[in-house]
């Protein structure tokens, strides 16, 4: 069953195509990765879907829901969850309260019970802490329960990225290379964690450069170039398409 659609979809910015025409299924459950060169239009792609950029033409459907041109904090509501590029973190919080942030649409958010600070609003709180403290154990954080954020390492500061966006309990979670950056060690770890998410149950969308990661844990891939789709497939039809090969993985792949 088809979770996210992607139909015709298309952005310009001022007269260039950064995507164009563009249609594509993901499946429940499935790994899906979106790849291509610098200026393909994955990141741009992953804005249209996300709501950060309303398409020029062309419609998004989450769970057969046309959700085109809705807000981002709309559609982390119906269950989307997302990181970026560029490392998003609170370096003045706790790792824990980064996490605890993710979470915020599920909870009590009333003005007068929180000035109070009522008993079911604390109780609250306190359940919160605790179902992060598991998110962080989950993507293999729980040395830094107590850390703040700003004395972490980048690797497990991407790591921390994924645990808040599962703290919004997304039904797809879309990672923005989540390997950027990263030695040969954090990038297994990040596999690692990928595969793990996958494995509970939350559909992944996964834009990134690392070819052994995309081949080694994808279910299907869409491959770009300039904004438009080139080829789609599994790992071995797409690593044994000639025009990705030639626009992408290189001659000698």
């Amino acid at each position: 069953m088809s979770l996210l659609k992607v139909e015709k979809l298309s952005k310009e910015f001022g007269g260039v195509h950064a995507v164009e025409d563009l249609t594509f299924t993901v499946e429940t459950g499935h790994i899906h990765s979106i790849i291509g060169p610098n200026g393909a239009g994955k990141t741009t792609l992953f804005n249209l879907i996300t709501g950060v950029y309303t398409p020029s033409s062309g419609r998004v459907l989450f769970q057969d829901r046309l959700v085109s041109g809705m807000k981002p904090y709309e559609l982390a509501a119906l269950g989307m969850s997302r990181t970026f590029q560029n490392l998003q973190i609170f370096f003045n919080m706790q790792a824990i309260e980064n996490v605890m942030v993710g979470h915020h649409l599920h909870l009590d958010r009333r003005f007068l019970p929180s000035l109070l600070r009522l008993p079911q609003v604390t109780r609250r709180d306190r359940e919160c802490r605790d179902y992060c403290a598991g998110l962080m154990e989950f993507v293999g954080l729980g040395k830094y329960l107590d850390a703040d954020a700003a004395s972490m390492p980048y690797g497990a500061l991407k790591r921390l990225e994924i645990a808040r966006a599962l703290a919004a309990q997304p039904k797809m979670l879309l990672l923005d290379e989540p390997a950027a950056g990263l030695n040969a060690t954090e990038s297994r770890e990040i596999d690692e964690v990928i595969k793990k998410v996958a494995s509970s149950g939350v559909t992944v969308v996964l834009v990134e450069h690392d070819m052994k990661m995309v081949m080694g844990i994808s279910d299907q891939i869409t491959a770009l170039d300039y904004g438009r789709k080139l080829a789609e497939g599994t790992p071995a039809e797409v690593r044994a398409n000639p025009e990705v090969v030639s626009a992408y993985l290189g001659t000698n792949g």
